[in-house]
């Protein structure tokens, strides 16, 4: 086989110390306590079981016969009979059900690899909104603390007789709004940290710590397109076509002859009237046995079965490889566009923050376009936002890439 219980151990026994903050670091502990990938594990290990159950011979059988009505021979009347007889599979048949089993082993082991890499896209799929939201809360924080600096200058402003009233109460009713949506987002927080201890098998309200924010690389991971071949759905269904083909062939092994052999040993009571030599001799007397495969029926069909099937998981992995490789083009689509936007949501928060100063120097002089400076507040915080679920968005995809790509982290 092309892998141990060692390399499994590895693979699912990663070492970390401190907290864990960085997605990676959930990586590990979802790997080591999910209990999802741990069944697929324990599958694994179970389907390890079946090879040397598929390798090994039948049982011998072992009969016993008492003659009621003794036969009388020559030497004797015979009493009882003792037969050990050993069954043997046509050459090669052992060796293929093993090959078979162990390939099947294979398909276990990809699968629990696909669950790995699912179960790690997962956890990127909670884990960058969580970032998302923790950014979210910052920036409502900042903003409630420059309108709390801008209800303060619009009601000095009014003091001294330039500005409105109304000013410092569309203050009050952004603030509102802003103190709102903390509520909300603190609240998607519970939430988000609950769904992520789910899937790295904690307590729902164990503590998350996350010290990592939301940046885009300037060099962005790029994932080759034939790296799809070492996908484990695909590297699976290759494993289960070759099984296919395999158990085609162990079902016209299994249509040819059995061969046993064994031992018959017979006791022979002695002649009492009769002096003769070997008189009472117990019989011992090799046998040679072979199974006559006359209903080809059945044979006939787990051949047509072993066809069929590997058919199917040939059309099976057609299909799933035009999904992988639609599926790439498009995520990589996404990523670019993302990119895009961000870049753009750049301009304009650099643009707005501009804007915003020459705004907010005329307004402190005097006390007129208030209304246009929160309006522009409001629009520098939504450009903020847009960047931060572009981000996301952006993150969001590259992680789908890395599952499509099997990505070794």
């Amino acid at each position: 086989m092309k892998f141990t219980v060692l390399s499994i151990t590895l693979i699912l026994i990663l070492s970390f110390s401190g907290q864990g903050q960085t997605l990676e670091d959930y990586f590990v502990m979802a790997a080591e306590n999910n209990p999802g990938l741990k069944g697929k594990y324990k599958a694994f290990e179970a389907a390890l079981q079946k090879i040397p159950q598929a390798k090994s011979l039948a049982d011998p059988n072992l009969s016993f016969g008492y003659f009621i009505s003794p036969v009388q021979t020559k030497l004797g009347p015979q009493r009882m009979r003792f037969s050990l007889t050993q069954m043997f599979p046509w050459f090669g048949t052992l060796r293929i059900q093993g090959d078979v089993a162990t390939i099947l082993a294979e398909v276990k082991y990809k699968e629990f690899l696909d669950a790995r890499n699912s179960l790690y896209n997962q956890v990127s799929a909670v884990y960058y909104p969580l970032l998302e939201t923790n950014e979210l809360i910052e920036i409502e924080n900042e903003n409630l603390q420059i309108l709390k600096t801008y209800k303060s200058i619009a009601t000095s402003t009014f003091e001294n007789g330039k500005g409105s009233l109304t000013d410092a109460l569309r203050v009050d009713i952004m603030n509102t709004s802003a103190e709102t949506n903390l509520e909300v987002l603190n609240q998607k927080i519970k939430s988000a940290n609950a769904r992520l201890n789910s899937l790295l098998g904690r307590d729902y309200d164990s503590p998350i710590e996350i010290t990592e924010r939301l940046t885009v690389p300037d060099s962005p991971y790029q994932a080759s397109i034939d790296s799809i071949q070492h996908n484990p759905l695909l590297e699976s269904l290759d494993l289960k076509i070759q099984a296919g083909e395999l158990k085609h062939k162990l079902a016209i092994k299994q249509g040819l002859p059995n061969l046993g052999a064994g031992v018959d040993y017979v006791m022979v009571d002695k002649l009492n009237d009769m002096a003769l030599v070997d008189n009472g001799k117990n019989v011992l007397m090799p046998t040679v046995t072979m199974s006559i495969p006359i209903f080809r029926k059945k044979y006939d069909a787990a051949k047509k079965e072993a066809l069929l099937l590997t058919e199917a998981y040939q059309a099976k992995k057609q299909d799933v490889s035009n999904n992988l490789y639609g599926s790439f083009y498009r995520f990589k689509v996404e990523m670019d566009i993302q990119l895009d936007l961000i870049s753009s949501f750049d301009k304009q928060i650099q643009t707005s923050k501009q804007t915003l100063e020459l705004l907010y120097s005329s307004y402190a002089n005097s006390g007129e376009d208030f209304e246009e400076v929160l309006r522009l507040q409001q629009q520098l915080l939504e450009y903020r936002k847009m960047k931060i679920k572009a981000s996301v968005a952006y993150y969001a995809a590259d992680a789908q890439l890395n599952y499509l790509t099997a990505k070794s982290y």
